[in-house]
């Protein structure tokens, strides 16, 4: 079955492909279809369309004809050249044919602000600050006000063509009539009548406007600066007149207020808060650090910082006070600059690769929560590579739970369920609270760091990866993890494929280490069943039997049932059987009468000649065979599972 697999996968893969190639060159082509050009005009597109396009292509409100080469706008009667269409600013200039290349004559149709008005296509096209219109007025006689421009082309001795700007002609002289009007671009009022024309002038386009008074609502403007933007109203169009004003009004006192403001903040404020800048500047540099300044640069210095080498010399004293060593090399107590006391992993073994470095680095910087470490900083310079941690007094979880008799911190039970807890919330952040979806992979109470307070928090993210939430499954090149601690899916992909549930199962064995404050596997057993201590704690449990446990209440002895049943559940053999973080949290804050007894999580248990021959060889394929053949049966079972 699995040989079967690519074939099928790269089919999909092909398939895939050739759809989104065709998918992709029909869009291609439709856009191609609806993007038309004429003269200097290109790429002419919605809600703009050309006589002659497709019926699906634009706006038939908006259609243009192209003509000799040249796009031309049909508006109430009269016949405008588009020279630009702007889909940014949302205009369109034309020019009237009659005015194109310098040509003197008369506009071809007489265009007024209450025909501009009533297009609901272009609604309130008038509005700019370089629109005006242009009133052609025929003379029979020279007139000498300046505000009239003569249009030198036109008339004779007696008859005189002026040009006056605005549309509202109240009282005209003498022997003088209006001939026709239309809108001018002024950005250059000093220039001729005849330049003015020709440049001709933008029109707004609003589709929005248009479908708002289809539908019987009010369009205005939502912002005043381009391009403009526009809202609908459900007032109707017999409240555009009082809304309109509302509006002026609104605007006008807003307007004045802000000025109001500025001046104040100008000419007031600014010169106070200058002040009050000087004054808190010189007493800082005067006042010595108080508590709450402490308190801050603490805070700063929890942030990941690059240090080199010379600043974890001094931070150390020299690397005076060794808290302890380990596979990866050394660690030593230090202090920051600020008082905040730190514990710096000097990464002296080779085995620990660069990119265990980088997992802990991006891993750890990235997360801030009360049962994960806090990485205050880094180093890399050169072979000299270095974590730099908060301080953990209480140590590694290991040195308390299998403390000797005599040594060690001894926990009541209530401790131990708090110090479970947090773990698991810790370990459900990494896999539900971030951006993407954690994976510690070697979960022990090695790992387990204690804080002053004794609370827990998850420690070590060298073999940590991360995957996307979306994603069930991840893929893995090669096992990680802890012998003792691996889920079985780690080790052979014949149990399943790598999940969230991996986590669970370390976190399993790590409630069953606490639960009998031992390791769970001990050959110096004084009897042969209690060599492997799950095996031990499950057949106790199912038969109803005590957990051994000397001068301890009812409640404790409820606290420990629900640490083993808990891990029981967490070391199922199908990763589908364990439960989640999440879940796994609720049972620990539950009842204990609400848990049921779990299924049996193996076949056998380990025999102490196995165990030492594990042991003995360093090697995974001994485990794994061990593993396989005696907690979780024949091999063969499980043949059909898919391999990650």
């Amino acid at each position: 079955m699995g040989s079967k697999s690519p074939p099928t996968l790269l089919l999909a893969y092909f398939s895939l492909l050739i759809f989104s190639f065709l998918a992709e060159s029909q869009a291609r082509s439709l856009q191609q279809v609806c993007s038309s050009s004429c003269g200097d005009i290109k790429n002419i597109s919605y809600p703009f369309r050309l006589k002659g396009d497709p019926e699906s292509c634009g706006d038939h409100d908006y259609e243009l004809s192209c003509e000799d080469n040249k796009t031309i706008l049909e508006y109430y009667s009269g016949r405008y050249y588009v020279k630009r269409i702007s889909y940014t600013m949302r205009t369109i200039r034309i020019v009237d044919v009659n005015f194109v290349n310098g040509t003197c004559n008369l506009p071809y149709h007489s265009l007024s602000p209450d025909v501009v008005d009533s297009d609901i296509r272009y609604e309130d096209a008038q509005i700019g600050l370089n629109f005006m219109y242009a009133s052609f007025i025929n003379c029979s006689g020279i007139i000498t006000d300046p505000t009239y421009r003569k249009l030198p082309c036109m008339g004779g001795n007696t008859s005189h063509v002026y040009v006056v700007y605005g549309s509202m002609l109240s009282s005209l002289p003498e022997r003088c009539s209006f001939i026709s009007m239309l809108p001018i671009d002024f950005r250059d009022l000093n220039d001729t009548i005849l330049n003015l024309l020709e440049s001709g002038f933008d029109m707004g386009w609003s589709v929005e406007c248009r479908d708002c008074q289809l539908s019987n609502q009010s369009c205005y403007l939502a912002k005043f600066e381009l391009p403009f933007d526009y809202y609908c109203s459900d007032y109707g169009p017999y409240a555009d007149g009082i809304i309109s004003t509302i509006v002026k009004i609104a605007f006008s006192l807003l307007g004045s207020f802000l000025i109001v403001i500025i001046l104040i903040a100008r000419f007031i404020l600014a010169p106070i808060i200058i002040l009050v800048f000087l004054i808190h500047k010189f007493r800082k540099d005067r006042k010595p650090v108080d508590k709450v300044e402490t308190f801050l640069q603490n805070q700063q210095s929890l942030m990941p910082k690059r240090y080199s080498y010379t600043d974890l010399v001094a931070m150390t004293n020299h690397f005076r006070d060794k808290l302890g060593q380990g596979g990866f090399g050394s660690v030593y107590k230090g202090q920051l600059p600020g008082g905040y006391l730190i514990a710096v992993k000097m990464l002296e073994n080779t085995k620990f690769s660069g990119e265990e470095f980088i997992n802990e680095v991006s891993t750890i910087g990235r997360i801030h929560h009360v049962n994960v470490v806090q990485l205050a900083g880094f180093c890399s310079e050169g072979s000299k590579r270095a974590l730099v941690y908060e301080y953990m007094p209480n140590g590694s979880l290991d040195k308390h739970i299998f403390a000797k008799e005599g040594k060690g911190q001894s926990f009541c039970w209530g401790n131990i369920l708090e110090i479970a807890l947090g773990t698991a919330r810790g370990i459900e952040y990494l896999h539900c609270g971030c951006d993407v979806c954690i994976l510690h992979f070697d979960i022990k109470p090695h790992n387990i760091l204690l804080d002053q307070n004794f609370v827990p928090k998850v420690a070590d993210f060298g073999l940590a990866k991360f995957h996307a939430k979306e994603n069930d499954f991840v893929s893995i090149s090669t096992t990680r993890g802890t012998i003792g601690y691996i889920a079985p899916e780690l080790i052979s992909r014949n149990f399943g494929a790598v999940s969230s549930k991996s986590d669970v199962y370390s976190f399993g064995m790590l409630l069953l280490e606490m639960a009998g404050r031992r390791k769970n596997v001990d050959e110096k057993a004084k009897s042969e069943s209690k060599v492997y201590f799950p095996s031990w704690v499950y057949d106790n449990l199912d038969k109803g039997g005590d957990l051994e446990l000397e001068t301890v209440s009812d409640i404790e002895i409820g606290i420990a049932r629900k640490l083993c049943m808990v891990g029981l559940w967490c070391i199922q053999m199908k990763a589908s059987d364990r439960p989640s973080m999440t879940k796994v949290v609720e049972m620990l804050e539950g009842n204990i009468d609400d848990l049921k007894m779990p299924p049996k999580p193996f076949m056998c248990s380990p025999k102490r000649a196995s165990i030492n021959e594990s042991r003995s060889d360093s090697s995974t394929e001994i485990f794994s065979e061990s593993i396989e053949e005696c907690l979780y049966g024949d091999r063969n079972v499980y043949s059909h599972q898919s391999v990650v």
